[in-house]
């Protein structure tokens, strides 16, 4: 029973945060904050792990296919199609879901412990659209720009660890990477960048905007908010795929 307790308060936070902004200018202002906040400041992170990323894909596959009949631009042609269709778009989601979820989570909590929110509620303003629906577009807008510096960047990353480690040759990488490329794997990449971002924005959010107690108890909202978030990634991660692919 809790369970639906709490999707249908979710549902009614949704219908809260999407309607009308109080003031559009004010709105776009804080839209421009929340790009560089949650998505800017993204870019670090998402470029280092996506050069691991693809090194440790392009390592593993060469020394799987040692076969001498398995030509070896197999090796980038696979380190291409992993990150186009799984890693760049749902590793790079989990790994903001837990950076940009528990962000989100405590920055909301503390707001509603601190009576931030009851003061913008007196003061009559939508405090779910105010605060929450500028963080879910800028992360909405950002989050495919992302998943493709993590696909070019992962593919440096692969073909780099290629070269050091003398298991692909630049000319066989590169024949490899090209080689009967499917252009639908970008946008379908890009479409589950999409949904995770709302996902992580969204529950991220209703966890914090319903916190109560004190500072321990934001940081319990944060947790759960960077668990339910990135089993909602994983949850959708396979419904996307059956729906898009099959």
């Amino acid at each position: 029973m809790k369970f639906f307790e709490q999707l249908g308060r979710y549902f009614i936070f949704i219908t809260q945060v999407f309607r009308k902004p109080e003031k559009s200018a004010v709105w776009f202002r804080q839209f421009v904050r929340e790009l560089q906040t949650l998505g800017v400041n993204s870019v670090g992170i998402v470029i280092l792990v996506s050069i691991f990323i693809g090194a440790a894909i392009t390592i593993q596959t060469a020394y799987n296919m040692d076969n001498p009949l398995y030509p070896r631009y197999l090796v980038s042609l696979t380190t291409r199609d992993t990150l186009l269709l799984e890693f760049s778009s749902t590793i790079i989601a989990l790994i903001l879901a837990g950076k940009v979820g528990s962000n989100i989570a405590s920055e909301i909590g503390t707001m509603r412990i601190t009576e931030q929110i009851d003061a913008l509620e007196i003061m009559g303003v939508n405090s779910a659209s105010f605060i929450v629906s500028p963080k879910v577009f800028a992360l909405v807008i950002f989050m495919p720009v992302l998943v493709i510096i993590s696909i070019f960047v992962g593919i440096i990353g692969g073909w780099v660890s290629a070269i050091l480690s003398g298991v692909v040759t630049t000319k066989d990488f590169v024949y490899g990477i090209q080689l009967e490329f499917k252009p639908f794997y970008i946008p379908y990449s890009l479409i589950k960048s999409v949904v995770y971002a709302y996902i992580i924005v969204t529950v991220s959010a209703f966890h914090g905007y319903y916190a109560k107690g004190g500072a321990l108890d934001v940081g319990k909202s944060s947790t759960k908010a960077v668990v339910h978030s990135s089993i909602l990634v994983l949850l959708f991660d396979l419904l996307l795929t059956q729906l898009i692919l099959s």
